[in-house]
């Protein structure tokens, strides 16, 4: 039987805390309390040597049930695919054109958000259709 109980999601970035409160909303999810004896998250930062302010960000599910995210500042760029993506899942339970249309939907949000459309999926005889996206950075998920 396995340890494990929680995992988080590790995304590397260029601009952590930008990322981090794209897929706050993106989710539904909050950023956590700052650490014990600072006022807000900026204060935490401040305290912080100057090649580690703003290095990283998180944000967590209010209800306690999905995994933390955590955002990490890289110095590189994104040049490839991401070899793990999140499926972000809008569609669950509907079929054909009211699957599409709710995937339509949620992609406008998104786009507004900052998100990139990249392309539909359309349904096959196997899976049913989904919407390949980009966030704010270029990390690809797939709304479905």
């Amino acid at each position: 039987m396995a340890s494990v109980k929680q995992f988080q999601v590790t995304f590397d970035c260029a601009d952590p805390e930008r990322v981090a409160r794209f897929w706050c909303e993106v989710l539904g999810y909050v950023v956590p309390p700052p650490p014990e004896g600072f006022a807000s998250w900026d204060d935490f930062d401040r305290s912080l040597p100057p090649e580690d302010q703003g290095s990283s960000f998180a944000c967590v599910d209010p209800s306690g049930v999905g995994p933390r995210l955590f955002f990490q500042r890289v110095p590189e760029g994104k040049v490839v695919k991401n070899r793990v993506h999140l499926d972000v899942r809008a569609g669950t339970g509907l079929v054909g054109e009211e699957r599409l249309a709710a995937l339509e939907a949620e992609c406008a949000r998104l786009v507004a958000l900052g998100a990139v459309r990249v392309q539909l999926l359309p349904a096959d005889d196997v899976n049913e259709s989904c919407i390949v996206m980009q966030d704010v950075e270029g990390n690809e998920f797939c709304l479905d």
